[in-house]
């Protein structure tokens, strides 16, 4: 988990409610300060964050890992921020990128050749918690001379049948 200015600002609010919530049982400062303490994580945890995904699309992001891109392909929208923020896979070839994140999943659509290029590689990422989500984060990577040149986002709208 990275650690973001909204994710310390969050538990900054989510104590300040569960101390003061907790001072209006008694006045002993130093125990409601020790109770806020333990009960904030909780409270962030399985009250706060969970409302703050139905209405947003806000998530923790993650450092990019290949076996955690492996195991886990329904979150890797999490390590999304790194690996378009990090420029360590320009430059890489198409093995470097295929041993990191796999074969690709599918071919994106190059209109110079009309057709479905085998430079441009596409990764499906998942959706981002929410309840109006309903785009899929994709990530396309474009290759020139078998080198990565960029690396592109977009959403691909789901049908739900």
């Amino acid at each position: 988990m990275i650690i973001t200015v909204p994710l310390i600002l969050s538990f900054i609010v989510t104590f300040v409610l569960v101390w003061l919530f907790v001072k209006t049982i008694g006045n002993k400062k130093w125990l409601s300060v020790l109770i806020a303490l333990v009960i904030t994580p909780f409270a962030y945890f399985y009250l706060l964050y969970p409302m703050v995904n139905i209405f947003s699309s806000y998530h923790h992001e993650k450092y990019f890992n290949a076996s955690d891109w492996e195991d886990y392909p329904a979150q890797r929208f999490e390590m999304m921020g790194d690996i378009l923020n990090d420029s360590t896979f320009i430059g890489e070839t198409k093995t470097d990128i295929k041993s990191k994140l796999g074969k690709a999943e599918w071919y994106g659509w190059d209109d110079a050749i009309k057709a479905n290029s085998k430079n441009k590689w596409n990764y499906n990422l998942g959706f981002k918690p929410g309840a109006f989500t309903k785009d899929q984060e994709c990530l396309e990577f474009v290759f020139k001379n078998d080198t990565l040149q960029s690396i592109r986002n977009y959403q691909l709208e789901k049908k739900f049948e």
